[in-house]
């Protein structure tokens, strides 16, 4: 179980009376919990709408669950971050378990190879991907032949009049 959860979190701006009925917004946020998640819902409504946490409600939040959190999936995910030098958009995929796990390793995966934060990173899209065909990252397509094995190098091979004690020691490269 990885730290983040998702969350689905629908907001809108005030209703005034030149507006009773404002549009309703939408999104699902990955967070440790609800409050870093209602934060992250008002950081970017305030810069796709203008619509701020004085002048907005949110009107419900929802932690969405795995529907098959027992099988192993390949997820696409769309992100832009900032890096040092610039912003970049990226895809990448990831065969994990649930969305959450994805994401998860997502995070420790940019601090690893670009060194960013948490806070730099915008998840645009996750994508489960269903066809084989989808897959575009040779390091998943390896992953999903069916007679993937793996090999278990450096093993004693067991014998049937086995001692206790060896005079030397035991030959494990086959």
């Amino acid at each position: 179980m990885g730290r983040l959860k998702e969350y689905q979190v629908i907001g809108r701006h005030l209703p005034t009376e030149t507006n009773p009925a404002p549009k309703l917004y939408r999104m699902r946020i990955f967070a440790p919990n609800t409050v870093v998640a209602k934060s992250r819902f008002w950081y970017f409504l305030m810069k796709l709408k203008k619509v701020k946490k004085s002048n907005g409600e949110i009107v419900t939040i929802n932690q969405i669950q795995e529907r098959r959190p027992t099988t192993v999936k390949n997820f696409g995910i769309w992100i832009r971050y900032d890096s040092r030098s610039g912003t970049h958009n990226m895809y990448k995929e990831y065969r994990e378990m649930s969305r959450t796990e994805a994401v998860d390793a997502m995070y420790q995966d940019m601090a690893a190879r670009h060194r960013a934060r948490f806070r730099s990173i915008h998840i645009l899209r996750v994508v489960e991907l269903e066809k084989t065909s989808d897959i575009k990252r040779p390091y998943i397509t390896q992953l999903i032949k069916k007679d993937l094995k793996f090999p278990l190098p450096h093993r004693v091979p067991k014998k049937a009049n086995n001692k206790v004690f060896a005079a030397r020691r035991p030959a494990t490269f086959a």
